[in-house]
C-alpha cells in the first residue's frame, strides 16, 4: 500500500461546479492514493456523483485544479481521463445493446488497430473475468444481459482499457451478496497492485468492510475524511446528516383511507410466461398475497424478478395460468387498467423505467396519474403540487426543485420522486422492485418504515430485493425465485441466510439445511 507521505495518485483542489443557481460541488481538497480503497459517502444529492464525473471528464469544473501523480492536468473529456489512467463505472450503464459483450469491450480499448486482435482481447477478458468473478458470455448481446451482468461488462471495459484509478459509482447495487463479496476480493487485489479505488456507496457495512479511508460529503463539500480503523457507523451518519435527528416518517395514510385487511389482493394460479428476447421465462408460479401483508421475493439477479414484477403490472401477460387481482381475472388487463385498480409500481431503475429525463420533476410527477389531474385540455398543476408536497412531507423526503430536469438529478433523488408519486394516492397494492437501491441510509430506513406502515394500514406489498437483511426486516413471508420458478417459501422463524441463501443459487436441500 502507498505510504501516506507519497504523492497522491489523484488530487483535486478548489473544485467548484454549478448548475444554474445550484452549487453542486465546492471541494477544497480531495485526494486518492495509489494502493487504497477510498469510500465516498453522503446522502442523496450530496454531490458524490458530480465530483466523480468531474474527475472522469464528464463535467468541466467552473474552478479548481486537478493533479495526477503530482502533475497538473486538464481533463476535458472522458477520453482525456482514460488517457491518464482514470476509469469510471456509472450507475446508468453505457453499453451498446445491439452489440455483443466482446464488441462492447473491444471498442472501448484505446489505439484499437484496424484488425481487431480478438484472441488477445478474449484472453484478457477471461483472465479479468475469472479474477473478478465477472464471467459473462462474450458473444451474447449486451441488451440481453441481466442488469448484474451488464455491470460486470462495464467494469471489464475499464480494467482492460488500462485504468490505474477506478471510480465505481454504486457498483454493488445490482449485485447479489455472493457477487459483491467477489468484487470486494478483487478490489483488495487491485489495491495490492497499487491501483487507487474510489467506491461510491450508501452501504455503511460495505464501507467498513473494505475501505482504507472514508470521505464524507454533505451539501457538495467534503466534511470529513476518516481512517477506516477509527470509523464508527454512528460517527459516519453524523457526518453525513449533520445534527439532524434521524426521524422515521409519520403514517402515510389517514385512518379514513384504511384498506380492508385480509382480502386476497393478488393470486397467481399456475402461471407461466415466456417473455421476450433476453428475458427469463416464468414457470408454473402459484402464490397469494393478502391485503395487510408484505411478501418478499428473494433471488439472484436474472432469475425472473423483473419479469415477475412486469407480470403483476400488466407489462407481460401469462401464456398459461391465471392472474387475479381482488378476485377478478386480470390476466389480460392493460397497464392502465391495473393502475386504475390501485396498483403502484416502484422500479429499480427510475430514470429508465419511471421517469422521462428531458421532462421537469413536476412533469414527471404527473405521469401515470390517468385523469386524476385533468383540467379541461390541460393539467391542474396546483392540485398536483399540493398532493406531491404532502407526499414528500409524509415520506420525510426534501422536496426537489420542481422545475429541474430529471436528467440532472442523482439516482437516489429520482427514486424519491418515484416513491412520492406512486404512494401519494393510497395504493391498494405496491409492487416494489429494489425500492431502496441507490438510497442513503436515512432514506432507506424511511422507505422500509413506510412499507411497513402501508402494510399496517391494509395495503398489500410485494417487495422484490436481493438484500436479505432488508427482506428479513420487512417481510411477513418470503418466496425464493430461481430460474423463473418459486423454489421455496419461508416464514419469519426461518429467516436465516444459511437457509435462504442456498436456495437463491439453486441448492435443493432445503430440508437438510434446516
Amino acid at each position: 500500500m502507498t505510504a501516506e507521505g507519497e504523492t497522491p495518485l489523484l488530487e483535486a483542489k478548489g473544485i467548484v461546479k454549478r448548475f444554474g443557481a445550484l452549487v453542486a460541488n465546492e471541494i477544497s481538497d480531495f485526494s486518492v492514493r495509489g494502493g487504497e480503497v477510498l469510500a465516498l459517502l453522503g446522502e442523496n444529492g450530496a454531490g458524490k456523483s458530480t465530483l466523480a464525473k468531474i474527475l472522469y471528464g464528464y463535467y468541466t469544473p467552473d474552478a479548481g485544479e486537478i493533479f495526477v501523480n503530482g502533475r497538473q492536468v486538464e481533463i476535458a473529456s472522458p477520453r482525456d481521463a482514460r488517457a491518464l489512467g482514470i476509469g469510471m463505472v456509472f450507475q446508468n450503464f453505457t453499453l451498446i445493446p445491439a452489440l455483443s459483450v466482446f464488441d462492447n469491450v473491444a471498442l472501448f480499448q484505446k489505439n484499437l488497430p484496424a484488425v481487431v486482435p480478438r484472441a488477445e482481447i478474449l484472453e484478457r477478458m477471461r483472465r479479468y473475468a475469472g479474477r473478478f468473478r465477472l464471467a459473462v458470455d462474450p458473444w451474447m448481446q449486451a441488451g440481453q444481459l441481466a442488469v448484474g451482468d451488464q455491470q460486470k461488462v462495464e467494469i471489464l471495459k475499464q480494467l482492460l482499457a488500462g485504468a490505474r484509478m477506478l471510480i465505481l459509482d454504486e457498483p454493488t447495487k445490482v449485485l447479489a451478496p455472493q457477487e459483491s463479496e467477489g468484487l470486494f476480493e478483487t478490489l483488495a487485489e487491485l489495491r495490492a497492485e497499487g491501483l487507487g479505488i474510489v467506491l461510491i456507496t450508501h452501504k455503511l457495512r460495505e464501507v467498513l468492510a473494505c475501505a482504507d479511508r472514508i470521505a464524507v460529503m454533505r451539501h457538495g463539500r467534503v466534511v470529513g475524511v476518516v481512517d477506516r480503523r477509527e470509523a464508527k457507523e454512528e460517527d459516519l451518519l453524523a457526518l453525513m446528516f449533520g445534527d439532524k435527528p434521524m426521524q422515521l416518517p409519520p403514517p402515510l395514510l389517514d385512518p379514513a383511507g384504511r384498506h380492508d385487511r385480509g382480502i386476497r389482493a393478488l393470486e397467481l394460479v399456475d402461471v407461466s410466461s415466456s417473455g421476450g428476447a433476453g428475458q427469463t421465462p416464468l414457470r408454473n408460479i402459484s402464490m397469494k398475497l393478502q391485503s395487510g401483508e408484505i411478501v418478499g421475493i428473494a433471488g439472484v439477479s436474472g432469475n425472473g424478478q423483473r419479469e415477475f414484477g412486469d407480470l403483476i403490472l400488466g407489462l407481460q401477460r401469462p401464456d398459461a395460468g391465471i392472474k387475479l387481482l381482488w378476485g377478478e381475472d386480470a390476466s389480460r388487463w392493460s397497464v392502465a387498467a391495473v393502475r386504475d385498480k390501485g396498483v403502484a409500481s416502484v422500479p429499480d431503475d427510475p430514470l429508465a423505467l419511471a421517469c422521462v429525463p428531458g421532462l421537469t420533476v413536476r412533469e414527471n410527477l404527473v405521469l401515470g396519474s390517468g385523469e386524476r389531474y385533468s383540467a379541461g385540455l390541460g393539467v391542474d398543476w396546483r392540485r398536483l403540487d399540493a398532493d406531491m408536497n404532502r407526499s414528500f412531507a409524509r415520506l420525510g423526503f426534501p422536496r426537489p426543485n420542481l422545475e429541474a430536469r430529471a436528467a440532472t438529478l442523482s439516482g437516489g433523488n429520482l427514486q424519491r420522486i418515484v416513491l412520492a408519486r406512486e404512494l401519494a394516492q393510497q395504493p391498494r397494492l405496491i409492487v416494489a422492485l429494489y425500492p431502496t437501491r441507490g438510497l442513503d441510509a436515512r432514506s432507506t430506513m424511511m422507505v422500509r418504515a413506510l412499507l411497513r406502515d402501508m402494510r399496517d394500514r391494509g395495503a398489500a406489498v410485494l417487495l422484490i430485493s436481493e438484500d436479505l437483511d432488508e427482506l428479513f426486516e420487512v417481510s411477513d413471508r418470503l418466496l425464493v425465485l430461481f430460474h423463473g420458478a418459486i423454489a421455496a417459501e419461508f416464514t419469519p422463524e426461518d429467516f436465516r441466510a444459511d437457509l435462504v441463501g442456498p436456495l437463491m443459487v439453486g441448492a435443493t436441500e432445503q430440508s437438510d439445511a434446516a
